[in-house]
C-alpha cells in the first residue's frame, strides 16, 4: 500500500493557475523536481505508487504522482530530497486542509479520490461545488 506525501502550493491562487505553471514545466519535459530539506524516512513506500498531494488555497486539489526521490546538494542551502514527479496533475475532490511547513505523509486510505472517479461529469463541476457535493456526502 502506498504512501503519499502532502505539501502545500505556495504561491498558486487556484487548480488553473496550478496548470498555467505545469505548461511551463512541461514544455522543459515529462517530469519536475521540488526540492525539500529531509528525505522521507518511508521512501520505499512513497516509491510504492505514492502521488504528492497539493494543498491550493486550504483544501487538497490535485496531486502529481512522484517518480522517484534523490539525494541534492543545493548551492548555498546544502543537503536536500529531489522529489521528481510526472508534470501530470490529476484534480481530486477538494478536501479541506489546513496550513503546515513542509511536507507531511499521507496515508492512502486519508487520500481523496480522483475526480475521475467520483463519477459521470465530475471533471467538469467547478473545485467549489465539489467540496459543496463532497461536504453534503453526495460525491
Amino acid at each position: 500500500m502506498p504512501v503519499h506525501l502532502l505539501k502545500i502550493a505556495v504561491g498558486i491562487e487556484s487548480l488553473e493557475h496550478f496548470r498555467e505553471r505545469m505548461k511551463v514545466r512541461r514544455k522543459a519535459g515529462k517530469t519536475f523536481t521540488h526540492y525539500t530539506r529531509h528525505m522521507p524516512k518511508r521512501a520505499a513506500e512513497v516509491l510504492d505508487g505514492g502521488s504528492l498531494y497539493w494543498i491550493v488555497k486550504g483544501a487538497i486539489a490535485v496531486r502529481c504522482p512522484i517518480v522517484r526521490l534523490e539525494e541534492a546538494v543545493l548551492e548555498n542551502k546544502g543537503p536536500h530530497c529531489g522529489i521528481v514527479m510526472k508534470t501530470q496533475l490529476i484534480p481530486v475532490l477538494p478536501l479541506p486542509r489546513r496550513p503546515h511547513q513542509g511536507w507531511r505523509y499521507l496515508e492512502a486510505e486519508d487520500a481523496p479520490p480522483d475526480v475521475a472517479d467520483a463519477g459521470k461529469g465530475a471533471a467538469d463541476l467547478p473545485p467549489k461545488l465539489l467540496a459543496e457535493l463532497r461536504d453534503l456526502g453526495l460525491l
